[in-house]
């Protein structure tokens, strides 16, 4: 139990004054012993044990008066935190706060999960009393004081984004500031759904936060307001493609959207979608029959002149008016240029063919092969992907291609004839390798980079590759897809972008059935490529808040479903401009799948911490604590009234009659 007065809990001992009285008041009488009393004491014995249990009652109503009084005044709290803060001042108050989407799902009386957990936040801590306040949100994942809990309601940094939460990266803020001001005493109190996505709770990052925290030289607590009640009505729109197509009959934008439903749908449900592409509105009805509805390539006819422009796709309001819309631009498409570096140029005709037919008849696909003293040469401007089949750059070359890969190109490296020792992004060719026989790829990441599955959910035949001959690898990186025995057969190198790759193997037929079986190479090199032209196009979608706030200063608002100070566009959906630039932000496909981490599971990433948690409602505004001063008032009038009651004089009845004589 804590006490917003402990000071008053000095003056418990008081309880022992009716004691201290009562045996006071038994040392003021002398006993003399009086033979005419005698007799009158015999006939009291039988009644003394219950004259004895009398006294003791009243002394204990007494007591209990007194202590009832002292607690009252010093105004104890009851909550639903089992031992809340065990009384006395905190020294630093830490708010985690999830401001992700998913926390924007409301209830039955229509006030969101952020919007409960904040008012209840406040109430409760408003009770407690803290030296320092500090809020880390889920957008910014950076700490920042505060005056006092209720400034939550009036922070723009405490209201719902796009973007999703990092829970271990704010318990790493919150590390970092207990560590950066040495607190006496902390407590750090987190608001969230406990969506799985959001907290991430197979990460190695959670026993490394562990240890630092246990390690703390003073005490952290860690509260829980979990609201992780599901929404089993609400549904979500994605826009999972954009195509603006000219033709003969015209122009138009092949337009591709999905609506995912958390219930299963009963029989057939007609769901009205709006869509609006610079303003302009039309609606169209999607009957949807399973829990998942993807429409391909609707087409919206658009008029010559309007070669670019911004768009939202919208569903009625549900639960979660955070996953009801979903924005788009769109643009003419860049043409996908590749540069081939290679030593022998007929030994790399299986790239360029990969490389020069286009996945779509919009799209232009340009192919040029190089040696590699021509690399200074290059037009970089418009390359989107360069597939080197020649010694590693060194020197110009490769100073020339670090600003193209730093610009957003995709560069991805096959082994020489003849590999040395040159090094690039930390990684050098050890040599070729022959395998006895031809070594079936034993293992490769299907659910995301360039070996991903494809859209229908359908593997890529990358376990019938045969490779007998391939080059080893030297330094860090990623593999993507293993060789039997281990060997990496397709790595990424460990760069910010992402965007550096080595494969193991060529396509001659001699060293493996890349060029023979053809799809794998087809589509991982198809990807890279798209993947590059992206950084060239003049319009993008964004992730919310994989951008710092930083980089969207410059942007301009085309529109957005909630109003959003201009340093917090970055994470905030709508559609933006920067330059020549047009800009999608939207949510990330986590935030659609409602899936959360199990209880048990969150009590195991706090092992050996002090760690309590609370489920939260969005109906009802119960308060996490109360004031229970007036039980205890209760209980001392309680008391009083036994004391009162236990100190009445007994009724003896009366007899009457004539006494025997002799």
């Amino acid at each position: 139990m804590s006490f917003l007065q402990p000071a008053m809990l000095f003056a418990l001992p008081v309880i022992a004054l009716p004691i201290i009285i009562h045996l006071i008041n038994q040392r003021r009488f002398q006993t003399i012993r009086w033979a005419a009393m005698m007799f009158l004491l015999a006939a009291n014995r039988m009644s003394r044990g219950y004259a004895r249990l009398r006294q003791y009652l009243i002394l204990a109503a007494r007591t209990l008066a007194v202590a009832g009084l002292i607690l009252a005044v010093s105004r104890p709290l009851a909550s639903g935190l089992l031992g809340l803060a065990g009384g006395g001042r905190v020294d630093t108050t830490i708010v985690i706060l999830d401001r992700s989407p998913s926390m924007q799902q409301r209830g039955a009386d229509g006030r969101s999960k952020l919007d409960a957990g904040r008012a209840q936040l406040v109430q409760a801590l408003g009770m407690l009393r803290s030296n320092h306040w500090v809020l880390i949100d889920s957008a910014s994942n950076t700490a920042r004081e505060i005056d006092s809990p209720a400034a939550l309601n009036s922070l723009p940094e405490a209201e719902g984004v796009g973007a999703s939460a990092d829970v271990p990266a704010m318990l790493q803020a919150a590390s970092d500031y207990i560590r950066d001001n040495r607190p006496s005493r902390s407590e750090v109190w987190i608001v969230s759904d406990v969506q799985a996505s959001d907290w991430d709770s197979d990460s190695g990052r959670w026993p490394a936060l562990r240890e630092t925290f246990l390690e703390s030289p003073h005490p952290v607590r860690f509260h829980l307001l979990a609201y992780a009640e599901p929404a089993p009505e609400n549904r979500a729109v994605r826009v999972t493609g954009v195509r603006r197509v000219e033709s003969s009959s015209g122009v138009e934008l092949l337009l591709s959207l999905r609506i995912e439903q958390t219930a299963k749908v009963d029989g057939k449900v007609t769901v009205p979608v709006t869509l609006e592409i610079d303003g302009a509105r039309s609606e169209i009805a999607a009957e949807m029959t399973a829990s998942e509805l993807d429409i391909k390539d609707y087409s919206v006819p658009l008029d010559a002149s309007q070669v670019r422009g911004w768009g939202k796709v919208s569903i009625p309001a549900d639960a979660n008016p955070a996953d009801n819309d979903c924005y788009f631009v769109f643009d003419r498409l860049p043409p996908r240029r590749t540069v081939v570096v290679a030593d022998d140029p007929r030994a790399v005709t299986p790239l360029e063919l990969a490389a020069g037919i286009s996945p779509d008849s919009a799209v232009a696909c340009t192919t040029e092969t190089i040696g590699p003293d021509q690399v200074g040469g290059i037009d970089w401007k418009d390359v989107a992907l360069l597939l080197w089949q020649s010694p590693l750059p060194q020197g110009e070359s490769a100073a020339a291609l670090q600003s193209f890969l730093d610009r957003g190109g995709q560069v991805i490296f096959f082994p020489p004839a003849s590999p040395g020792s040159e090094e690039f992004a930390g990684i050098s060719w050890r040599g070729w390798e022959e395998l006895p026989d031809e070594a079936p790829v034993t293992s490769w990441v299907g659910d995301q980079d360039l070996l991903a599955n494809a859209k229908s959910g359908a593997a890529l035949p990358v376990g019938q590759l045969q490779v007998t001959r391939y080059c080893g690898l030297s330094g860090d990186h990623t593999s993507l897809a293993t060789l039997k025995g281990g060997a990496p057969l397709l790595a990424r190198a460990l760069t910010d972008q992402r965007n550096v790759y080595f494969c193991a193997t060529s396509t001659g037929p001699a060293e493996s059935s890349l060029a023979r079986d053809g799809v794998v190479l087809y589509v991982l090199v198809q990807r890279a490529l798209a993947s590059g032209a992206s950084s060239l196009s003049t319009s993008r979608t964004l992730v919310a808040g994989s951008v710092a706030a930083s980089t969207a200063a410059d942007w301009r608002l085309l529109s957005s479903s909630a109003d959003a100070l201009s340093s917090a566009y970055a994470y905030q959906p709508g559609a933006y401009e920067q330059a020549e630039t047009l800009l999608a932000v939207n949510r990330s496909d986590a935030e659609d799948r409602p899936a959360v981490v199990q209880s048990a599971k969150v009590v195991s990433l706090f092992d050996r911490l002090d760690f309590d948690r609370v489920e939260g409602q969005t109906v009802g505004n119960s308060p996490l604590i109360q004031e229970i001063w007036r039980l205890f008032l209760a209980v001392m009038m309680a008391a009083l009234l036994v004391e009162a009651f236990l100190c009445l004089p007994r009724i003896t009845q009366k007899t009457t009659g004539v006494s025997p004589v002799g």
